[in-house]
């Protein structure tokens, strides 16, 4: 078996509010993955609350952020484990981007 890492970003522009938004994709990570969140960047056009979930626990609830503002939520990586969920959701209608740089480990069966 062969271990892949593949450092990567993921951004999204968001404009509606409470959607539970998945900026690695829906079905990311696989089960054979694990995922190390470096940076998760907010930007917001207003004054929302951005909360990250992970598997449906909230790991991280902003204070409202200032409008036209840039915001770095992590202080330490965040490990996503294979086969679990990561969201991000806003309190608001107020418009954010999302820009998130991690590290994708990935577990191939090689022949």
């Amino acid at each position: 078996m062969a271990v892949v890492n593949q450092y990567k970003f993921a951004g999204i522009d968001n404009s509606t509010s409470g959607s539970a938004l998945t900026p690695l994709g829906a079905s990311v990570p696989a089960v054979n993955e694990t995922i190390v969140i470096k940076s998760i960047l907010v930007t917001s056009a207003g004054t929302p609350s951005v909360t990250i979930l992970n598997n449906s626990i909230t790991a991280i609830k902003s204070v409202p952020l200032t409008a036209n503002q840039t915001k770095e939520l992590l202080t330490q990586p965040l490990i996503i484990e294979g086969g679990k969920t990561f969201t991000v959701q806003s309190s608001t209608t107020d418009s954010f981007d999302v820009a998130i740089s991690y590290l994708n480990i990935k577990k191939e069966v090689t022949t």
